[in-house]
């Protein structure tokens, strides 16, 4: 009921964003992937686009050049990157980017792997620039990221249950809703 009201008001792509992170049949290592298929998540008219993106998904630790991802696709760099400005409003090289920062979020709040580690595994060649993408595209250092994280966690093993509903109760009543309409 909670997606479908998602799909209507925001669309079906937020729904699928939020599919997406609520995904936990197992516990995964840091280096597995949490995704839906990309046709699922993404409605993308141009199977070139489709096959590009999976060479970009399957390569965040040592990113290919543009050259080389479109060479899979059988298309020209021209022609891949309208493509990808029709059908996403954006470059090949912004997209291949924002999915990098999207892998690097999710291991700053879900590992504890110091930030040069997760700057090289998600194909940053230096922790500055990882710092300095991290920061245009979310706002804050990445380090910064994981502080609320483990402050909860902390929050948690420190509160008795019985104050955890009333607390929770509490910050739902002053969160403001979203306006949906």
């Amino acid at each position: 009921m909670f997606l479908d009201l998602v799909d209507r008001h925001l669309g079906t792509i937020v729904a699928n964003r939020i599919c997406e992170k609520a995904i936990a049949y197992r516990t995964r290592s840091a280096g597995d992937r949490q995704r839906l298929p990309l046709h699922s998540r993404v409605q993308l008219n141009h199977q070139a686009v489709i096959k590009v993106i999976e060479e970009m998904e399957a390569n965040l630790t040592e990113p290919l050049l543009l050259d080389e991802l479109v060479g899979s696709a059988g298309l020209s760099r021209r022609q891949i990157e309208r493509l990808f400005r029709r059908e996403l409003a954006c470059s090949p090289s912004r997209y291949y980017l924002d999915l990098r920062l999207e892998r690097a979020h999710l291991l700053l709040v879900s590992s504890r792997l110091p930030v040069v580690e997760i700057a090289m595994a998600c194909g940053f060649v230096s922790a500055s620039h990882f710092s300095k993408a991290y920061r245009d595209a979310y706002g804050c250092a990445p380090h910064q990221s994981r502080l609320p994280v483990y402050q909860r966690k902390k929050m948690r093993s420190n509160r008795p249950e019985e104050n955890s509903t009333r607390q929770i109760d509490q910050r739902l009543s002053n969160e403001r809703m979203p306006n949906c309409h």
